[in-house]
């Protein structure tokens, strides 16, 4: 349906309301369907709603019936008469006597997904037109604090909702809708036998800790250099994309049943120095060695196979500098749309730019945190944000990361559901080194880095919706592999706890 586009005075744009998309008729036959046989309700409730409605009058007449049926009370032209007193719209439609004309102008049931469906997308279409009218008005008002680029995000933005959604704006939710959707989240996981409500990082014991990564979480994974942030970040992407399924989900809708497609954002790496540290893992082969080419031709033949099976992996690395947080929402938002995506991690913070330019760093790390956590809710995924700690840690006799020691830490602290600590004391162990006149302290040097070889901690130090603790895990520093620890009573067991 063709529309007219004029301006007033000020310059936006206006929109004649009869000339916005919409069937009255559709309208009118749907609602007629549903006040003579309620069930028809059932058919149509996961199609529309009351905001879909373009007549006001039919808007409100849907919504009371909907509210009934919900009880399990009758919706007829005559239940619903009594709700109706006094409404004006309705009186202009000719009162409670156009609730039984639309009752007896219904004409079948067979057919009211397909009015649904119709009212559905003339609704969207109505939504295009505000969005487009809106985008319209901003770009014709020449303002200096509205530069063209942050008008392009904010238009992505409001087109990813409306697509997502189905409307531009989801506004309040029924407690009844955020119980229903709490009791599906703890039904996937009691149907996993007490297992993970969220996505698994393929590691056994962080698993157990978190419940595994949960949507619209911020998870803060913060350590000093050469901890292994950026390996440990690597190894759940890539055991997360290795384990990706699709399939139906319990609400009828086809998606991720396992594992998923995982964004990585890697601001100090390129995306080739990161590709090469996951095949290192997976295919079992030193990372320098890679980098210098130095293989035997059994480790290469492994290399090659391991890209090979890599290939199908649903992996997605941005490896530009100095993003901007608004860009970096943007990028995610077009990888959902055209691929999908689960999980997204970004290496690390401290290198995303604020949308503005303040003075402050202070101010411009909250803005950062509060842009992931704004993300990871609007997509409805969990988001991993690196971060690095400051220098007091070298200070202190025990080394163990705590809250205090993240950089600018009032707003990542406050902002993350879970900040965990990578930690490996056989790294500050090694440089304690004592002399080799020195037999005593050499002896129990030595005792002490067998003790510690191979393993590392995540210290878990804030959990929003779970404990805190340690979870210890081994590490492999030439594959640059964190893996799942044997325990000593797991010693001989023939138990699986690898990957």
């Amino acid at each position: 349906m063709n529309t007219i586009t004029a301006f007033n005075a000020t310059g936006t744009v206006v929109q004649d309301p009869d000339t916005m998309p919409h069937s009255i008729e559709a309208e009118q036959q749907l609602l007629g369907a549903i006040l003579t046989n309620n069930d028809v309700y059932d058919r149509v409730a996961q199609i529309i709603g009351a905001q879909h409605f373009f007549d006001p009058v039919h808007a409100r007449i849907f919504e009371v019936a909907a509210a009934r049926i919900a009880k399990n009370n009758l919706a007829s032209p005559v239940t619903l008469k009594a709700f109706f007193d006094g409404d004006s719209g309705l009186e202009e439609l000719g009162g409670p006597a156009y609730l039984a004309r639309l009752a007896g102008a219904a004409i079948s049931a067979y057919a009211v997904r397909d009015y649904a469906q119709m009212i559905y997308d003339l609704a969207i279409r109505r939504e295009l037109i505000g969005l487009g009218r809106d985008i319209v008005a901003k770009a014709a008002k020449v303002d200096i604090a509205s530069e063209p680029r942050e008008q392009i995000v904010e238009a992505e933005q409001a087109l990813y909702k409306l697509s997502e959604q189905g409307k531009a704006d989801s506004g309040f939710v029924s407690f009844l809708r955020a119980v229903t959707d709490a009791v599906n989240v703890a039904n996937a996981a009691y149907q996993r036998e007490g297992g993970l409500a969220g996505i698994s990082t393929g590691l056994m014991d962080m698993d157990k800790k978190l419940g595994g990564l949960h949507k619209s979480d911020l998870l803060i994974l913060a350590g000093r250099p050469s901890m292994g942030k950026t390996s440990l970040a690597t190894n759940i992407a890539f055991n997360v994309a290795k384990a990706y399924k699709r399939g139906m989900l319990p609400d009828g809708h086809e998606g991720t049943v396992e594992g998923g497609v995982v964004g990585f954002y890697s601001l100090e790496m390129s995306a080739e120095q990161l590709a090469a540290r996951i095949l290192s893992e997976a295919a079992e082969v030193p990372s320098e060695q890679i980098r210098r080419g130095d293989m035997t031709e059994g480790e290469f033949r492994r290399f090659v196979e391991a890209a090979k099976s890599l290939e199908a992996c649903p992996l997605y690395i941005d490896d530009t500098p100095a993003l901007p947080i608004s860009q970096l929402a943007a990028r995610a938002r077009r990888l959902k749309r055209t691929h999908g995506l689960d999980l997204l991690i970004v290496d690390y913070l401290q290198l995303v730019r604020g949308a503005g330019k303040s003075e402050n760093r202070v101010n411009e790390i909250s803005e950062i945190t509060m842009g992931l956590k704004a993300i990871a809710k609007e997509l409805n995924i969990p988001v991993i944000a690196l971060s690095q700690l400051s220098r007091q840690v070298e200070n202190r006799e025990d080394k163990r990361p705590q809250l205090s020691d993240l950089r600018e830490s009032g707003s990542i602290e406050q902002d993350a559901d879970v900040v965990m600590f990578v930690f490996r004391e056989e790294y500050y162990k090694e440089r304690e080194k004592p002399g080799d006149h020195e037999l005593e302290k050499m002896a129990t040097w030595q005792a002490e880095m067998e003790r510690l070889h191979g393993k590392a901690e995540v210290v878990i130090g804030k959990q929003r919706h779970g404990p805190i603790g340690t979870v210890e895990l081994s590490f492999e520093g030439r594959f640059t592999r964190f893996g799942n620890l044997v325990k000593p009573w797991q010693q001989g067991s023939g138990e699986d706890v690898g990957f």
